[in-house]
């Protein structure tokens, strides 16, 4: 029998690295947006950039909601007036960060020591609850990946596709970005198994890159649809990506999430998470989602079917300013390979194949009971 607890429960010091990069990170790219809004601004392109600040602001919003709901559910006694103000001033994600930067160097950096049950082994306090902010901190940085990065990526192809001129920077900043995107989803996936002591952890690289590929091709056969959908019918993208979104919200409901502990948070995070399935899958009960996944793929393959062939057929409406055989030929690439490596994935490389389920108990078993991860997005 492998112990997951010990495997799992232990915040180490890459995962302090980690985090200090998580923060530049998420700087920088605050940063990138006013930069690219900026941009938009002295070209006179004020729809751009209007669009850019809005989808900014609104997972800024969505990230400090939930950071206050997390502060308020955790905590028996009322709120400092100042934690209130930093998220009133969307500096929430930043407490947290600092927070969990305090814990995980008291888990990963003090020195042991045989008496200090605190910090000593694997499934001590200080370690389950660094581990416990950082997989916090990773749910609020998959809302920003899926509302604000995702979005104004399908934003950058779009203006790419219409435009006349197009750089070499854009293009490079696309292809970034597809990359980041992915990324960050394989990252909430290491948080997730790591902060959930029954849950097998990425211990293999090949089963990483397996989910990264598949998460990046998927993604990347999407969103190039959507964006040649707007170039032909601006209207009908919107349409589309609206029933998608009722759908999500509609399967969300149909679950009976249970994410929060109340019930006007619970709207909201159905709401968001009706968003996120418009761009990629997860699994929003932790049940078996063979059958939903397998739904969701079909529909997926006969959407972009239909935007390739609509695409082909008006192919006068594009002005050739795009290659638009190239672009179909690209799209349909990235699904096919895209599913191959999911099947692959699921078939081969999921934890669950090379681990056999174990019962879990002892000091992390209380995570269980009570874990907002747990009610999360899983896969």
């Amino acid at each position: 029998m492998i112990d997951h607890e010990s495997k799992t429960m232990r915040f180490t010091k890459q995962d302090l690295g980690m985090m200090c990069f998580g923060i530049v990170v998420y700087v920088a790219d605050v940063g990138a947006d006013f930069w690219i809004a900026r941009t938009y601004w002295c070209k006179e392109q004020y729809l751009w950039c209007g669009l850019i600040l809005a989808t900014g602001f609104f997972s800024s919003v969505v990230i400090q909601l939930f950071s206050y709901i997390w502060f308020k559910e955790d905590r028996a006694e009322k709120l400092n007036w100042k934690l209130i103000l930093l998220h009133l001033f969307h500096g929430g994600i930043f407490t947290r960060y600092w927070l969990a930067l305090n814990q995980g160097f008291q888990a990963a950096c003090k020195p042991k020591s045989s008496e200090n049950i605190l910090i000593d082994g694997p499934t001590s306090f200080i370690h389950r609850k660094a581990i416990y902010a950082m997989a916090d901190i990773s749910m609020l940085r998959l809302f920003k990946t899926y509302l604000e990065s995702t979005p104004q990526l399908i934003l950058q192809v779009y203006i790419l596709m219409t435009s006349d001129n197009s750089t070499f920077t854009q293009y490079i900043s696309i292809t970034v970005s597809f990359i980041s995107i992915s990324c960050a989803t394989v990252d909430y996936q290491i948080a997730l198994r790591k902060s959930l002591p029954d849950k097998k952890t990425f211990v293999k690289i090949s089963s990483k890159m397996m989910y990264f590929s598949y998460k990046l091709l998927t993604l990347t056969s999407w969103i190039l649809s959507i964006a040649l959908l707007a170039v032909l019918s601006i209207n009908t993208s919107i349409i589309l990506v609206v029933i998608l979104w009722m759908g999500g919200v509609g399967w969300a409901w149909k679950k009976h999430t249970t994410f929060c502990k109340s019930k006007t948070p619970e709207i909201v995070y159905r709401v968001t998470v009706g968003i996120i399935l418009v761009f990629t899958f997860f699994n929003i009960k932790g049940e078996n989602t063979k059958i939903p996944m397998s739904v969701y793929y079909v529909i997926r393959v006969l959407i972009i079917s239909a935007i390739s062939s609509a695409s082909l057929f008006w192919k006068s409406s594009f002005n050739g300013k795009i290659y638009l055989s190239f672009m179909i030929a690209a799209i349909a690439t990235a699904l096919i390979l895209g599913i191959i490596f999911l099947v692959i994935y699921y078939a081969f490389f999921h934890p669950n194949i090379y681990y056999p389920q174990d019962v879990v108990d002892g000091p992390g078993s209380e995570r269980n009971e009570n874990c907002r991860m747990r009610a999360f997005l899983m896969q």
